[in-house]
Formats: structure tokens, C-alpha cells, sequence
């Protein structure tokens, strides 16, 4: 590159020169050749800078690598070896060091291999291409493959493990995840003690950042004594096991034991699916052997304790027991003992269930325990029926990590405060909750519970409470999924009877998260808010097909002259209705109705809405949602009058 000096030079030197041209052009004559000159030069600037970037260099023998020149340089060549850093990362600083030794010996064999280093905070779109979310990440490419290495950070491994993979003969390992289809997936399911399958789809973003993943847990789980296998089914191929599954979006995780399918509700990286699945392939009930861990439970526990009593592991019951606490393991923690001690301080004998709630949680409208005997005979649906009903106390603790488990039963009144159960703050809390539990013995058809008003602060703002100046709020979260808010007041007992009578006289009205109603909604597709949704949506006259998006979503932008189509294709029908909802401003006021990303599609038929049917396919063009409504719509043969 000239110095800056002489191009600068050069540049005013230019100037002056078409300054002097300029001057004698008679007034209006095109005097564009300046701007050109400057282009020129900043074009050809662009032009060295673009060539210094696309440059392979070197630094203490590791090659330098960018967006801009890696397929270039992979492109020829067999096996290259690339580590991903970020300049302010610790380990990556104490591993360049090992790193540049790495390359010094891999550049003596004959041929050489190439070693490669990328910042992964500047080179994004390489990062992103290979999946890079920790530094440092080591790969090995062959033939413009990646390879993940997950061997140690040595330079003896690292070096045998590159020679390896460079060996003309070498190919890569068969995948660890076990590919499942109609004709084998029983046969392999049915004869595992426990399986993870992972039901995706081809076109899946969410699938495709899960498998490399689910892979590096099937490796590792491999590995274990006795091994824990996981498979995967594609459902867009396999669709009468997506439909016996009831898979309706992707990816969607499944555990089998011996055929039965339970929700998978673990993580999605490696090192959380391996530790989930080794707890889940653990015994579904542990054992308690002392008398001191009861009354830990008791004392310092949050949660409900389930306890089975028992002779010994060869009780028919023991064996009855464990199968139901198989079927709720994902919900609850069981527990077993064989211990007489135990069974004296709890008041009962052998062949018991125990449900009884920690000392926080009881209260004298309630009994202290809740057992049932437990017999070989017992059937497990009868024992899990147990749990499930006594698992709640009369007012128990509604947390976002149990939200799903626990609080699914409407009507739940809900009573927002500051919960702590912290030794300097347990007084307070249980004082607000002595005021809910006056009233919440009075009404046992409805669930009752104290939630942190901090944990569900977005629901406290959607309710209309965020500012309502007081320590304590309420709400009824109801079926639907309508929601009442009690007017902002001095909490105690009796306000909260009279909004809760309220309630069930039917005299409150609905919050919904709405925006305000369209004026003029005669367009092809119809605009939805949160008022309107029961009635265009919930219209049971009419088939309605609906499009929950989001303003900044790039796929919603893409569909909207689609939809604009589809809606004007069938505008003449009067029995169907194209519509449209912005979900991040609106709600709908029915909770069968779910969105877990944009867009997304329902058909919702006349006659029974409370079963929409979600539009899955990968291809939101014109043929196939007019495909997906025609194969729905229960009255499409309507169409309007001509006027």
C-alpha cells in the first residue's frame, strides 16, 4: 500500500487540477468529474482494504482466518485444523501458547497440515455456520467437513487426533443417535429400559440447532455402563408416528420406558440431556433410611413429600408404587422406606402412602397427611390419582419452575405479594397468607395460591396491577384463559371474599390485552385484537383461519402479501374467515390456542373451536394454505350473494 502521504498528494494534486478545468467551464457544465476523481480513490482504497482482508496471514505460525478468505483457502485442501477464540478469552490466552507448538509440528509432516485460528467475535458468520457458543471450540476440517474434537486440550492428543483424521482412509464415525422408523421403532422402543427420541422435522430451525447437540449426548451416553441410547424420528417422513405420538410441533422429545412415552421436560444442550437422562435413568423413588430426613422434609421443605411405606423391595406394593412414581417423576419427588422408625413417627404401618405437605404450607383447615393403603393388587393409575389430588395445600406457593406441574387447574385465584420464607421475612409472608386461607377454605372447588409478585411481574402488568400502589393484589385466572383483576384496595379477608363471590356470581368483567377495536376492518383479511377475538375467532358459525405475528418478524413480513392473497381467494366464502393478530400487543382469550414462535397458523373449524388445527408445513405459500384450508373447512362451498 503507497504511504499516506503521497496519496494524499496525489488526491489534492487531482483536485487542483480539475479545480482549474472546472473554473474555465462556462457556468452550468458538468463539473461531476471532481466526485469522480474522490470515488475513484475511495473505490481503490475499498478495493486494497477488501485485498488485505481476503490475505492469509500468519502469526507465530497459526494461520489467520476470516469470513473473508476461509472458503478460499479450505477449498483444496484435506484436512485443516481450526480453532474459534474470542480475544478476551482466558483459556483461549492460556492455549496459544500449546496452540502455536500444535502448528509448528503439524507444518513438518509431509504434506504439511495447515493450522487455523478465527476470531469467532469478528468472524460471526463462520461462527454461526459452525455452531461456535463457547472458546475456545476446536475442529478438525476434512474435505470441508467439520469435525468436532472433544478430546483433551493436549497437544499430544490433539496432534494424534488431526493425523487420524488426515489418513486417507479415515471416515468419519457412524452417528451415535439411532435413526427410528415404522418398521423398526417398536422393536427398539419396546425392548428399552429408557430412550430418548426426538421427533423433528427436516426443515426445523430449532431441530437443526438441537442436533449437533443431541448427537454429543447420544456419544456420551454411549459411553456409559449400561448405556442410555437416543434416537431420532423424522415426522415429516413417519407420519403415522407423529400422529400416535401426537406430535404437533418440533422438536418434540419423548423418554420411553418399555414402550411407554412420558414428556421429555429437560435441556437442549449436551451436558444437561446427559444429566438429565441419567437421573432419569435412575430408580423413579428414593430411598429415606434415617428418621432425620423426614423431618428435614418437614421442617425446611417447599414442596409436597410423598412417601411409600413398605416391608421390602420384594413387596408386591413397593413394585405398584414405583410404577406410578414412574408416570409422575417428572412432576414430583418420591420417596420409599423399609424402615419401622419412620413408619411410627408418621403413625402408620407398612403398605401406606404418605402425602403430606412441609410445615410452611399447613394450616388448621387442612389435615396434616393424606394416606391410602397400597396392596400388589393396587392399580398404578389409583396411586398416581392420590398424588395428584393431595398435592396441593389449601394455599400453597405458585413458582414459574412448578407453574406448569402444578397450577394448570382453573379457577385459580392468585394473590401477588413479596414471598419470602426466609427466616427474617417468614413472619410476613405467612401473615398474607393466613388472609387468603380464611377465605380459600370457604371455596374448594377453586385453587388458591401466594405467587411473587417479582416472578410474574409481566403477568401483574398484563392484569393492569403493575401500578396499583398496593403490597398486595389479586387476580382469578380462569378457563379460556380469561383473567379478573380485584380492584387495587387495602388487602385483607374480606376483600378478597367479596371479589372472589364476585367471581363466581359472574358479576367481573374479563381483562384482556387488547388494542384498541379497527374502525374500518372490511379488507380480505380480517384484523384481530384481543376483544375481538371470541367473537370473529370463537364465532361458532364460521371456519377461521388465524396468523398470530409479530411486527418486527421477518417471516411474518414475507407471508403478508400471501396471506393478503389468501384472503382476497376466498373473500366471496361466507362461511370462512381469513384473520390476522398481533400477538405480541394482543391475547387470545382462549388458551388451546398456543404460539411458541411467528408466525403462527391455526384453522379453527365452525362448531368446534376449543380443537384448532395448527398449519405445521414448512412451504406458507398460497397453494398449500389454500391446500391446509380445504382440507378443514367444514363449509367452504358457502359463498356470498353477489350485490
Amino acid at each position: 500500500m503507497r504511504p499516506v502521504t503521497a496519496r494524499l498528494l496525489l488526491l489534492l494534486l487531482a483536485l487542483a487540477q480539475l479545480l482549474a478545468v472546472a473554473c474555465a467551464q462556462e457556468p452550468g457544465a458538468d463539473s461531476s468529474s471532481i466526485e469522480d476523481a474522490i470515488e475513484d480513490e475511495d473505490a481503490e482504497d475499498e478495493e486494497e482494504d477488501v485485498d488485505g482482508d481476503s490475505e492469509v496471514k500468519e502469526e507465530n505460525g497459526v494461520l489467520v482466518l476470516n469470513d473473508s478468505n476461509f472458503d478460499t483457502f479450505v477449498a483444496d485442501r484435506d484436512t485443516v485444523l481450526l480453532e474459534f477464540y474470542a480475544p478476551w478469552c482466558g483459556h483461549c490466552k492460556q492455549f496459544a501458547p500449546k496452540y502455536e507448538k500444535i502448528a509448528e509440528t503439524l507444518k513438518g509432516d509431509d504434506p504439511p497440515i495447515p493450522v487455523a485460528k478465527i476470531d469467532a467475535t469478528t468472524a460471526s458468520t463462520l461462527a454461526g455456520r459452525f455452531d461456535v457458543n463457547g472458546y475456545p471450540t476446536i475442529k478438525i476440517l476434512k474435505k470441508g467437513q467439520a469435525v468436532d474434537y472433544e478430546g483433551a486440550r493436549t497437544q499430544e492428543e490433539i496432534v494424534a487426533k488431526v493425523r487420524e483424521v488426515a489418513q486417507p482412509t479415515w471416515t468419519p464415525p457412524p452417528e451415535a443417535t439411532l435413526v427410528l422408523t415404522a418398521e423398526n421403532f417398536d422393536s427398539v422402543v419396546d425392548e428399552a429400559d429408557i430412550i430418548l427420541v426426538e421427533f423433528y422435522a427436516p426443515w426445523c430451525g430449532h431441530c437443526k440447532k438441537l442436533a449437533p447437540e443431541y448427537e454429543k449426548a447420544a456419544k456420551e451416553l454411549s459411553r456409559r455402563s449400561p448405556p442410555i441410547p437416543l434416537a431420532k424420528v423424522d415426522a415429516i417422513a413417519e407420519t403415522d408416528l407423529a400422529q400416535r405420538f401426537s406430535v404437533s410441533g418440533y422438536p418434540t422429545l419423548k423418554i420411553f420406558r418399555r414402550g411407554k412415552p412420558f414428556d421429555y421436560n429437560g435441556p437442549r444442550e449436551k451436558y444437561g440431556i446427559v444429566n438429565y437422562m441419567v437421573e432419569q435413568a435412575g430408580p423413579p423413588s428414593k430411598a429415606v433410611v434415617a428418621l432425620k430426613q423426614v423431618q428435614e422434609f418437614l421442617k425446611d421443605g417447599d414442596d409436597v413429600i410423598i412417601i411409600g411405606l413398605f416391608q421390602g423391595e420384594s413387596d408386591p406394593a413397593y413394585q405398584q408404587y414405583q410404577e406410578a412414581a414412574n408416570s409422575l417423576r417428572e412432576d414430583y419427588k418420591f420417596h420409599h422406606t423399609f424402615s419401622a422408625e419412620i413408619a411410627k413417627f408418621l403413625k402408620v404401618t407398612p403398605g401406606k402412602l404418605v402425602v403430606m405437605q412441609p410445615e410452611r404450607f399447613q394450616s388448621r383447615f387442612e389435615p396434616k397427611s393424606h394416606v391410602m393403603d397400597v396392596q400388589g393388587s393396587t392399580e398404578a393409575l389409583v396411586i398416581r390419582d392420590h398424588v395428584v389430588q393431595h398435592a396441593l395445600p389449601l394455599v400453597g406457593h405458585r413458582r414459574v419452575t412448578t407453574e406448569a406441574k402444578r397450577y394448570t387447574r382453573r379457577p385459580l385465584v392468585v394473590v401477588y405479594l413479596s414471598v419470602d420464607f426466609s427466616f427474617d421475612y417468614r413472619a410476613a409472608t405467612q401473615f398474607w397468607r393466613s388472609k387468603v386461607l380464611e377465605v380459600a377454605k370457604d371455596f374448594p372447588e377453586y385453587t388458591f395460591a401466594i405467587a411473587d409478585e417479582e416472578d410474574y411481574a409481566s403477568e401483574v402488568k398484563d392484569l393492569g396491577l403493575g401500578e396499583s400502589g398496593e403490597d398486595v393484589n389479586a387476580a382469578v385466572l380462569d378457563e379460556g384463559g380469561r383473567r379478573f383483576a380485584m380492584e387495587p384496595t387495602e388487602f385483607d379477608a374480606d376483600a378478597l371474599r367479596e371479589f372472589v363471590t364476585a367471581f363466581k356470581e359472574g358479576k367481573l368483567k374479563p381483562v384482556i390485552k387488547s388494542q384498541p377495536v379497527p374502525k374500518n376492518n372490511k379488507g380480505p383479511v380480517k384484523v384481530v385484537v384481543g376483544k375481538t377475538f371470541e367473537d370473529i375467532v370463537l364465532d361458532p358459525s364460521k371456519d377461521v383461519l388465524i396468523e398470530f405475528y409479530a411486527p418486527w418478524c421477518g417471516h411474518c413480513k414475507q407471508l403478508e402479501p400471501v396471506y393478503t392473497a389468501l384472503g382476497k381467494k376466498y373473500r366471496s366464502h361466507k362461511g370462512l374467515v381469513i384473520a390476522k393478530m398481533d400477538a405480541t400487543a394482543n391475547e387470545a382469550t382462549s388458551d388451546h390456542y398456543k404460539v411458541d414462535g411467528f408466525p403462527t397458523i391455526y384453522f379453527a373449524p365452525s362448531g368446534d373451536k376449543q380443537n384448532p388445527i395448527r398449519f405445521e408445513g414448512a412451504d406458507r405459500d398460497l397453494e398449500h394454505l389454500s391446500q391446509f384450508i380445504e382440507e378443514h373447512a367444514t363449509q367452504l362451498g358457502r359463498a356470498k350473494e353477489e350485490l
